[in-house]
């Protein structure tokens, strides 16, 4: 019995070694649908149990017999005893575990957040919104982001993107990173280089009619759109002054395909460009699993927290980089065709994944989850604008109140900002805070995190460099005023109670440059613009020849002190 109990033992130690290891490969397993384990699903857990303890029991009962046998020892008794407990016991039946365990997989209840993560940052797209959500998850979790090289904001665009842009790199001072998010013009190749096996590639697109809009009031400047007053001006004339060679006018036609990595060219006939169109999709469509839509936001940060298996709160955002309304302009039908004309290829492309976003909602989550969530999102941002905004919502940038969470502006759009609500304690402003911080900001901010004597080195020496101008501008004003106030000198014609008053506007325009120079705050427009004031109420009088001198004896000595 001693024998039989030690070969008991064995056998049940053996099979919890076997479930172990088939539960770490479960556990493993992706799962790409997620509901409560049903009736069936219980039972075919109980089947993997089943076929796994049952049959190790025999086999290893049958290596100990063999063992005894070589030993010169009889199995006798024991046999007797054993032979109904192994009796009842089947043969391993291979197929059946193997769809007992994929039973399993494809049901499981759980699946792990995903560290690894590209997302393509597209132009005018919502993608600064993204962005954000990406920076709070990996800032919170202490993941490293892939970011520009010398504390840039984009990843050298519209360059095709190349491993070395990224800090760390060259250096190997970083060993893994996480997440890739900044503005690159994709390149598979390199990508793939940076970033591990399993990352999790998405992007985002929007249709190109309203992003046409938005392009054409953020790139104003462009050689593209300089000399046109509006976007309808620009497409009747059917590009006929349009040079895709010059700087920038990238962003003036199909922007999303070219963001992509893609050629953006459009082919003269219809035939041809079809095929081009056709390329594109199935580039696309091979590197990014995962397309958002930028009119179904909402819907999209749901599906983006079911594929990235996030929480609700990892998703939930406010709206950042946005215009204003009153820069905003409906675009008439007409316009619309031309601009679906004009960007045929990203056309075809927004078509495509519009139509492939809602059948992949389809077929993982449903249509009526789907709501269900979205409401929950919104409910959250509701009580997220109430806990942090001042006035609930976004404001114009001069309405910012908090410099440093200023939003750049570019072109002729006004993009919008948010104020905090005072009187919040520490851990609920730092998550406000995040929240609302521009992407030019927020980079700078996790550029720091991870490289800080990097950050703190250049930091010396943009101070220094900003002090040499500032210094090199002070000279070039006093020359200026210098200058002036000579040749105002020999045309004057006064010499009565007016000396006064020159010799005070002038000792208070030479202080404030002093002073300006000092603080390392100095402003070329707005001395220049004190000095013109000067001028004018100044006119033709004159001041003596001994206080000008003195007054540039002593700026030059502070100038000699600041070097």
């Amino acid at each position: 019995m001693a024998r039989l109990a030690k070969r008991v033992e064995k056998a049940i130690t053996w099979s919890s070694k076997v479930l172990k290891l088939v539960g770490e490969q479960l556990v493993q397993m992706p799962a790409e649908i997620h509901r409560p384990m049903k009736h069936k699903d219980w039972e075919n857990l109980w089947s993997v149990s089943a076929v796994i303890v049952e049959e190790p029991v025999d086999q290893h009962l049958f290596i100990q017999r063999r063992e005894n046998r070589e030993n010169g020892e009889e199995d006798g008794t024991d046999q007797k005893n054993l032979s109904s407990f192994t009796k009842a016991a089947p043969p391993i039946n291979e197929q059946k575990l193997q769809e007992a365990v994929k039973s399993l997989a494809d049901n499981s209840v759980t699946c792990q957040p995903k560290n690894h993560i590209v997302f393509l940052k597209t132009h005018k797209t919502a993608s600064s919104t993204i962005l954000n959500i990406l920076y709070r998850y990996g800032d919170s979790h202490n993941l490293t982001f892939a970011l520009p090289l010398n504390m840039h904001s984009q990843l050298f665009y519209p360059a095709f993107f190349a491993t070395h842009f990224v800090e760390g790199v060259r250096t190997r001072s970083v060993k893994e990173f996480h997440i890739l998010c900044n503005h690159m013009r994709f390149s598979s190749p390199e990508v793939r280089k940076l970033m591990p096996k399993d990352t999790f590639y998405f992007s985002i697109l929007r249709n190109p009619v309203a992003m046409m809009e938005s392009l054409f009031v953020y790139y104003k400047a462009i050689p593209a759109f300089r000399g046109f007053k509006n976007l309808e001006e620009f497409l009747i004339q059917d590009g006929r002054s349009y040079n895709a060679s010059l700087p920038n006018n990238h962003y003036a036609r199909n922007i999303l395909t070219f963001d992509f990595g893609l050629d953006n060219t459009v082919p003269e006939n219809d035939i041809e460009m079809e095929k081009h169109a056709s390329k594109i999709i199935t580039a696309v469509e091979r590197d990014f699993p995962l397309i958002l839509i930028s009119e179904y936001f909402d819907e999209s940060l749901v599906l983006l927290k079911h594929a990235l298996c996030w929480s609700l709160d990892d998703v939930s955002s406010f709206r950042l980089n946005s215009r204003s309304e009153r820069s905003r302009r409906p675009l008439s039908p007409e316009t619309a065709e031309r601009v679906k004309k004009w960007n045929s290829l990203d056309w075809r492309l927004y078509q495509h994944f519009n139509d492939t976003f809602w059948k992949r909602i389809d077929s993982t989550i449903g249509r009526t989850k789907l709501q269900k969530e979205v409401g929950f999102l919104r409910e959250k941002r509701k009580e997220l604008e109430r806990m942090c905004l001042q006035g609930g919502g976004a404001v114009d940038p001069a309405q910012v109140q908090d410099s440093s969470l200023k939003p750049f502006q570019y072109g002729a759009a006004v993009i919008q900002g948010y104020n905090l609500r005072v009187g919040l304690d520490n851990d609920t402003r730092q998550l406000c805070q995040r929240l609302i911080t521009p992407e030019l900001q927020y980079t700078s901010a996790l550029y720091t995190k991870q490289f800080p004597q990097l950050a703190a080195a250049r930091a010396a020496v943009a101070k220094k460099i900003a002090a040499s101008r500032n210094i090199a501008a002070h000279r070039a004003v006093k020359r200026n005023i210098e200058t002036n106030v000579h040749t105002e000198m020999a045309n004057s014609t006064s010499h009565n109670n007016t000396n006064t008053a020159n010799e005070h506007s002038l000792h208070v325009l030479a202080n404030s440059i002093g002073h300006s120079v000092r603080q390392d705050n100095f402003d070329v427009h707005s001395v220049t613009k004190q000095y013109k004031e000067m001028k004018r109420n100044l006119h033709k009088h004159t001041t003596p020849k001994h206080f000008i001198n003195a007054h540039v004896h002593k700026e030059t000595q502070e100038s000699a002190l600041l070097r």
